[in-house]
């Protein structure tokens, strides 16, 4: 669905040089704080910025390249996008029906009363969980093969962070080869919801796994500073220190269970890798 081979782009203070892929039927979390580089991203991607060099390609070809067709078969919601204040449920309607011929009317009413978003009220008065839940319903109201969604869940309390998880999590159960790639900063959004994870830091993506393997594989070594200096240290991946122990992340956490019987050894969750990598030593 998308390639990016060594797309940079250059401000002033700020350099992007990102290398990602994400195929058909995947869904792909970008992971990293704010500033890191993450809507610059994902606004190369859909031509709403010019790279400064490197390539690419969305269903094979160039956004630049890209028909009206093509275009359709992306559903987008960015976190810098709006709607019209005055405008209702119905006025975003009336729009999605004159621009999408795939657009379901009957079916987007239908989501939007299961949202409890209501169609007289201007969109100025909802809350930002209606706004969160109406952006990804719009992004989703013309059956697109691809999903952009940057921060879709920030500034929602639990329960509209899940509700528009479960959107997502409903859209691609109705086809399996439609794709999504979701940036947050809240990492236990992603945890069920992605197949792989991209971690970007400084404009360069630092960390590339899948979802399963982070959980799975990653885990955090408690030990002592005189047991630390004995780790084999070709599997840690970030350490921390305080007066009285070392705690090490490390990839291959069953190594160090069989290696190690005496080191405590937790599970990592992806805000226990976030933290290590970009602010533990190496």
């Amino acid at each position: 669905m998308i390639r990016l081979n060594n797309l940079q782009k250059e401000y002033k203070d700020f350099k992007l040089n990102v290398t990602m892929e994400i195929p058909e039927g995947r869904v792909t979390g970008l992971i990293g704080r704010n500033g890191a580089g993450k809507t610059t991203t994902l606004k190369a991607i859909l031509g709403l910025i010019e790279p400064t060099a490197g390539e690419i390609e969305v269903f094979g070809k160039k956004p630049r390249e890209f028909t009206a067709e093509d275009k359709k078969q992306i559903g987008t919601a960015l976190s810098t996008s709006g709607f019209c204040m005055i405008f209702t449920v119905k006025d975003v309607m009336d729009v999605l029906k004159g621009f999408y011929d795939d657009f379901d009317a009957e079916a987007f009413e239908a989501k939007c009363k299961e949202q409890d978003l209501p169609f007289d009220k201007p969109i100025k008065d909802f809350s930002s969980g209606m706004r969160a839940k109406l952006r990804v319903l719009v992004a989703m109201s013309h059956s697109a093969k691809l999903l952009i969604l940057d921060e879709p869940t920030a500034g929602l309390d639990v329960i509209a962070r899940n509700d528009v998880l479960n959107l997502i999590r409903a859209y691609l159960e109705e086809d399996a080869s439609r794709s999504v790639i979701i940036s947050s900063h809240i990492s236990s959004d992603l945890e069920g919801l992605c197949d792989d994870i991209y971690m970007i830091n400084g404009g360069k993506i630092i960390l590339h796994e899948d979802t399963d393997s982070l959980l799975g594989n990653y885990g955090i070594i408690k030990v002592s500073e005189e047991d630390y200096e004995t780790l084999d240290k070709k599997y840690i991946v970030g350490t921390k220190k305080d007066s009285f122990s070392v705690a090490c992340l490390t990839s291959e956490k069953q190594y160090y269970a069989e290696n190690y019987p005496k080191a405590v050894i937790e599970n990592a969750h992806i805000d226990d890798i976030i933290v290590f990598v970009l602010g533990g030593e190496k």
